[in-house]
């Protein structure tokens, strides 16, 4: 009798995890799930963010440069600048009203901006220019806009990020 009570105890030993012990650790991971996803689908966003600032930056470097050549920021088109982004940028970038690139978000179907891909009013005078990029970095109908200015202002029109 003793053995049996002895085996008995064993087999409850063994028995392992009941139902709803794993109910709660799943439902635990979805509840951390729920709140991690949405935190680093925006981290991811806010990253992509940094072509815009890096690109504008360029722009500025390189209108600088041009108005210490020519006594002016005014370009007839925008190739004369002489700046390119580099691989295939999410942003497209413009200067003194052309356009410089056309982003790789630049089909409607990839939901870029609503199929709007124009870039936010670019401006160059002899004592001043405004350059503009818009993207789409997260693949809804809303654009992500930036501008910068002779006096390095960047500023972010439209945030897509937070919306």
């Amino acid at each position: 009798m003793k053995a049996i009570c002895m085996h008995v105890m064993r087999l409850k030993a063994n028995a392992g995890f009941t139902l709803i012990e794993l109910m709660i650790v799943v439902a635990i991971i979805g509840i951390l799930a729920a709140i991690a996803i949405p935190n680093f689908m925006r981290y991811q966003a806010k990253a992509k963010q940094s072509e815009a600032k890096v690109g504008l930056g360029g722009i500025f470097t390189t209108a600088t440069s041009f108005f210490a050549e020519n006594n002016t920021y005014t370009v007839t088109t925008a190739a004369q600048l002489g700046y390119a982004p580099a691989g295939l940028p999410k942003y497209s970038f413009s200067y003194a009203g052309s356009t410089i690139n056309t982003g790789s978000t630049a089909p409607a179907a990839s939901g870029n901006c609503g199929g709007n891909t124009t870039v936010l009013p670019s401006l160059a005078s002899a004592t001043g220019f405004t350059a503009g990029s818009r993207g789409n970095i997260d693949a809804d109908t809303t654009c992500d806009e930036w501008t910068i200015n002779d006096l390095r202002s960047l500023v972010n029109q439209l945030n897509d990020v937070s919306i």
